[in-house]
C-alpha cells in the first residue's frame, strides 16, 4: 500500500487530503492522535524508525473519508504534518516524525530554523541572492545554525560575548548602520527579537532613523533578555511602492497602506521548486502586515489596485515573483543539504513546502521585490484560504491542492521503489547510460541480462547475467534460458522490463514465465513488427473513429517477388524500411517499383544480421515493408498506460527529415500544435496501443499529422529513445524511466494531471559524416561540454562513434537549447550551431528549425 500520512491538525492540509483521495483513493491517511501510530526500528535503515499506523482517517474519491483500523498496521511511505512552533499537537507530531526511514516533509528542527528570521533572511540574501531589508543583527556566541562568518548583502551580523559589557560596541554598530548608505532611502527602523520563542508575538518597536539614541536603547533593552539561540534585529522599514493612482472617488484623505505578497512553493518532480500559489495581504502602512490579520486577495488585482495598469507589466512582475520564490526554495534546500541528519530531524527530513513573503518596493524609480522571511505553514494556510474564498464565489478550482497532492504522492512513490529488484533485459548503448545513474538515485537493485559480456554496465549493477540473446527469432528459447538463469542465481525480481528496442519481446516472455506484470508477449510482437501492426489495426473496426482509421496500407517484403506484389497494393511515392528496424536506419522514400527493387537489393546485401549494424533490429532478420507515404508533420507521443488507462502523455515535434532518407534532423518540446491537434495525436496513439493489446507500460508512438488527422508510423513498445526521457524531465518534471518501473511493479504512477511546461527546448541532431571534423578536431564537442556544465545547452550522446555509414548512418549527438519561448530556444540553438559550424549549406539548421511555428 502507498500511505501518505498527515500528522496532527487537518486544518491546513484538508484540501490536499481530499485531492489526494481523488487521485489515489485510500493513499492519504490523517493521523489525529499519537495513540494511532507507533514507531518500530527500521528493517532497512539502521538507526532509523518506521512509522506504523493502527488507525487513521483515509480519503477516497468524491470527498468521502472513513475512520479505519488497520490490521496489520500500515507502514507510512511519506510523512508530514503540523511541525510549527506553538501548535498544540507539535510535541507528539515532532516525536513521531523524528528519524524516520521514509521521506518526511519537514520536522520540528527544520520548522524552528524557518521560524528564525535571522537564519531565513541570511539564506534569502546570501544563498538566493534576493534583496532583503537592510538588517543589523546581534547574536550571542557562535550560533551553530549560521556560518562562522555570515556575510550576506544587506545583512550584518555582530557577535557579542556579553551585551552588558559591550554597550559601546552596540552603540557604535547602531550608529554606523543608521548612517550607512544602505539606510539612505529609508526613514524608519524597527527593533525586534528573532527566534522561535518570538514567532507571532509581534514584539517590536518602531523608530525614526534620526532617533539614534532611542534606537540604541531599544536594542540594548532587547539584548538584556537574549538567549543563545536568539538574536536582536535592527531593520529598515521598507515601505510599499507608491505608484500613481486614479483620482479618488471621495474627497476623504487616503491612508497609506502596505502590501505583503505571500508565495507558496513545493518541492516537485526532480526536486525542483515549483510555485504553487500567490496571495496578497493589505494593511496599514505603520503596522506590520501579518498573516491572518486580513483576508487575502489575488496578485493581479492587488497590482492593479496599486496602479500597475499595463497587463504586460503585471505579467512581468508575476514572472519575477515566480523566479524569486523558486530561487528562495532552491537556496533553502541547498542549505538544508549541508546540515547533519540530527540538525534536520532525520536523514530523510527535508522541507517540501515553503512559504516566502515579499514586499513590493520602489528602488531608484524601479519596482523591486524585497524578500522578508520564510515559513513552514503560514503561507500554506493563507493560500488555502484564498483558494476556498474563490470557490465560494464560483471561481473554478485552483491548482494548489492538486500540485501539493501530486508532490506528496510522488515522494511516497519514490520511496516505494527503493530497494526493489528489477530484472532488466538488454543494457543498450551509451544512449541508455542514464539508466544506471537513475537506478542508483531511486535505490533500485538492477539485475542485468546482457549479450555483451564486456559491457560497461557490468560493474554498475547488482547482478550481471551475460547471456547471448541477439538471435531474437529464438526468443522463446532465450526466455526459458533466462528464466532458468534467474532462478539458479536465487533472484526473485519484483519487476522485469526492457528499455532496449531489440529486447522488448524477450522481456515480455520472461515476465510471463516469472508471473510479473507486463504487456502480453503477443501484443508486444504485434507492435514490434511494423507491417503486422498496421495489418492488425486495419482489422480493428470498433470505436469512433476505429483504430483502422490510423493505419496505413503496407506490405511485407522478403523477396523481389514481394516487391512486385506490394507495388500493386501500395501507391507511390512510398516508404521502404526494415520490418523490425530502429533509429530510422534503412528508411527511404521510393518513387517507383524500380527504386524499391534497388533499395531492397542494397539493404539485403549490406544489412544481413546484427553484426552488420548492432542495435537496429537485425537480430529479427532483415525483412522489409513497403508502406504508403503519409504527408504532414511528424510527431512523437510518449504514453504512460496503466491497466488500459492513460496516465500521462507528451507530444513532441520533429523537423523535416532529409529526403530521400528519413533521418531525424531537429525536434522541439512542447509541441507547436494547438491543444486540439495534440489531443488528436494522443487519442490516436492510445487507441493504437490498446488495439494491439498494450495495456501496461511506457510506449513511444510515432505518427504523422496531416489535414485528415493522425496516421500511425510505428509503435515502439518501450520508453522513447534518443533525448526524449531527458527532455520530458527538463520541460515537465516526470521521469519516464521511473514511470515504467512503477507500472511494472503494479503501481499507477502519479503524474501531473495538467502538465504545464516550465521551458521550451529545441534541438538538432549531429551526424558524424557532416559534423565529425567540427565536433572532434575543431574542438566543438569540448566547447559544447563546457556550455553544458554551465547549464546553457543540453547534450545527449547517442553513440560513442559514428554509427553506420552513408544511407545507414545514425545521429551521434543531440544538441539542444532552452528558452522561455520556443522562438527564444530556436534562436539560441541557431546561433550556437552557426558559431560551432554545425549549420552549413549541406545541413541547414535554420531550415530545420523553421518548421517549429
Amino acid at each position: 500500500d502507498m500511505t501518505v500520512c498527515i500528522l496532527g491538525s487537518p486544518t491546513a492540509f484538508l484540501p490536499v487530503l481530499l485531492e489526494g483521495g481523488s487521485r489515489c483513493p485510500g493513499a492519504m491517511v490523517l493521523c489525529l492522535s499519537p495513540a494511532w501510530a507507533s514507531r518500530v526500528p527500521s528493517e532497512t535503515a539502521p538507526g532509523a524508525w518506521s512509522l506504523l499506523l493502527s488507525r487513521g482517517v483515509s480519503f477516497e474519491a468524491g470527498g468521502h473519508s472513513t475512520l479505519e483500523t488497520f490490521v496489520p498496521p500500515r507502514r507510512a511511505n511519506y510523512v508530514t504534518g503540523t511541525f510549527t512552533t506553538g501548535a498544540s499537537e507539535g510535541g507528539w507530531v515532532g516525536e513521531l516524525a523524528r528519524d524516520l526511514d521514509c521521506p518526511t516533509g519537514g520536522s520540528v528542527p527544520l520548522a524552528h530554523r524557518l521560524d528564525d528570521l535571522l537564519v531565513t533572511r541570511w539564506v534569502l540574501a546570501a544563498r538566493a541572492g534576493l534583496p532583503v531589508p537592510p538588517t543589523l543583527a546581534f547574536v550571542l556566541g557562535p550560533r551553530g545554525d549560521l556560518p562562522e562568518d555570515p556575510v550576506a548583502p544587506g545583512v550584518r551580523v555582530v557577535r557579542l560575548e556579553d551585551p552588558q559589557d559591550q554597550e559601546s560596541l552596540v552603540q557604535e554598530e547602531v550608529g554606523a548602520f543608521l548612517g550607512g548608505t544602505a539606510m539612505e532611502p529609508y526613514s524608519q527602523v524597527a527593533v525586534r527579537p528573532a527566534g522561535r520563542r518570538w514567532r507571532g508575538t509581534g514584539a517590536r518597536s518602531t523608530h525614526g532613523k534620526a532617533e539614534g539614541e532611542a534606537v540604541a536603547r531599544a536594542v540594548g533593552a532587547r539584548l538584556r533578555g537574549l538567549r543563545e539561540e536568539e538574536s536582536v534585529l535592527l531593520e529598515a522599514m521598507v515601505p510599499t511602492a507608491r505608484l500613481p493612482a486614479p483620482p479618488p472617488r471621495s474627497p476623504a484623505p487616503r491612508l497609506p497602506v502596505a502590501l505583503r505578497i505571500c508565495t507558496l512553493v513545493c518541492r516537485s518532480w526532480g526536486d525542483r521548486p515549483q510555485l504553487c500559489q500567490v496571495a496578497c495581504d493589505v494593511g496599514r502602512a505603520e503596522l506590520p502586515v501579518r498573516h491572518g490579520a486580513a483576508l487575502p486577495q489575488g496578485l493581479d488585482s492587488s497590482l492593479q489596485q496599486w496602479g500597475v495598469v499595463a497587463p504586460g507589466q503585471r505579467q512581468a512582475l508575476a514572472t519575477r515573483l515566480q523566479e524569486a520564490a523558486e530561487a528562495a526554495m532552491a537556496a533553502f534546500l541547498a542549505a538544508e543539504a549541508e546540515l547533519s541528519p540530527q540538525q534536520r530531524g532525520g536523514a530523510r527530513a527535508h522541507t517540501d513546502l515553503l512559504g516566502v513573503d515579499f514586499l513590493l518596493a520602489c528602488v531608484d524609480d524601479t519596482l523591486e521585490l524585497v524578500a522578508l522571511s520564510a515559513n513552514s505553514q503560514r503561507c500554506l494556510e493563507t493560500c488555502l484560504l484564498a483558494e476556498a474564498m474563490g470557490r465560494a464565489v464560483g471561481e473554478p478550482p485552483g491548482d494548489l491542492p492538486r500540485l501539493l497532492a501530486e508532490a506528496l504522492l510522488h515522494r511516497a512513490q519514490r520511496h516505494l521503489v527503493e530497494g526493489k529488484d528489477i530484472l532488466l533485459i538488454g543494457a543498450g548503448g551509451v544512449s541508455k547510460s542514464f539508466v544506471w545513474e537513475a537506478a542508483r538515485d531511486y535505490g533500485l537493485r538492477i539485475h542485468l541480462v546482457e549479450s555483451d559480456p564486456e559491457h560497461f554496465a557490468a560493474g554498475l549493477v547488482q547482478t550481471f547475467l551475460p547471456y547471448d540473446s541477439r538471435e531474437h527469432r529464438r526468443d522463446e528459447e532465450h526466455a526459458e534460458r533466462v528464466t532458468e538463469l534467474v532462478r539458479a542465481r536465487g533472484l526473485r525480481p519484483h519487476a522485469c522490463l526492457s528499455y532496449w528496442d531489440d529486447c522488448v519481446v524477450l522481456a515480455a516472455l520472461v515476465c510471463q514465465r516469472l508471473g510479473l506484470r507486463g504487456s502480453p508477449p503477443a501484443a508486444v510482437r504485434v507492435a514490434k513488427q511494423k507491417s503486422r501492426t498496421h495489418q492488425h489495426l486495419q482489422r480493428c473496426r470498433w470505436g469512433r473513429p476505429p483504430p483502422a482509421a490510423f493505419a496505413v496500407p503496407c506490405r511485407r517484403l522478403q523477396s523481389h517477388g514481394d516487391v512486385e506484389r506490394a507495388a500493386g497494393a501500395v501507391p507511390f511515392p512510398a516508404v521502404a524500411k526494415l520490418e523490425f528496424g530502429a533509429g530510422g536506419v534503412g528508411v527511404r522514400l521510393v518513387e517507383s517499383t524500380g527504386q524499391c527493387h534497388a533499395h531492397a537489393a542494397r539493404l539485403w546485401r549490406d544489412l544481413r544480421d546484427d553484426a552488420d549494424h548492432p542495435g537496429i533490429g537485425l537480430g529479427w532478420g532483415n525483412a522489409m515493408l513497403l508502406m504508403e507515404y503519409v504527408p504532414g508533420t511528424e510527431h512523437d507521443v510518449d504514453l504512460v498506460v496503466f491497466d488500459g488507462r492513460l496516465v500521462g502523455a507528451w507530444v513532441s515535434d520533429n523537423g523535416p527529415t532529409r529526403l530521400p532518407a528519413f533521418l531525424e534532423t531537429a525536434a522541439c518540446l512542447p509541441s507547436c500544435l494547438p491543444a486540439d491537434r495534440q489531443a488528436q495525436l494522443v487519442r490516436a496513439a492510445l487507441q493504437c496501443c490498446l488495439a494491439c493489446g498494450l495495456r501496461d507500460g511506457v510506449f513511444n508512438v510515432e505518427l504523422k499529422l496531416g489535414p485528415g488527422g493522425p496516421r500511425l508510423l510505428e509503435i515502439n513498445p518501450r520508453m522513447g529513445g534518443f533525448y526524449l526521457r531527458d527532455w520530458i524531465r527538463e520541460v515537465y518534471g516526470p521521469d519516464l524511466l521511473l514511470a515504467a518501473v512503477l507500472v511494472a511493479l503494479g503501481l499507477p504512477p502519479v503524474l501531473p494531471a495538467r502538465p504545464a511546461p516550465r521551458a521550451h527546448l529545441a534541438g538538432v541532431m549531429c551526424l558524424g559524416s557532416e559534423h565529425g571534423a567540427t565536433l572532434g578536431g575543431g574542438g566543438g564537442l569540448a566547447a559544447l561540454r563546457a556550455l553544458q556544465n554551465r547549464g546553457l545547452v543540453r547534450l545527449n550522446r547517442l553513440f560513442e562513434e559514428t554509427a553506420g555509414a552513408g544511407e545507414y548512418e545514425e545521429p551521434c549527438l543531440s544538441v539542444a537549447c532552452g528558452g522561455a519561448t520556443r522562438a527564444e530556444a530556436c534562436l539560441r540553438l541557431l546561433g550556437l550551431c552557426q558559431a560551432l559550424g554545425i549549420d552549413s549549406p549541406r545541413y541547414p539548421v535554420e531550415h530545420f528549425l523553421s518548421h517549429f511555428k
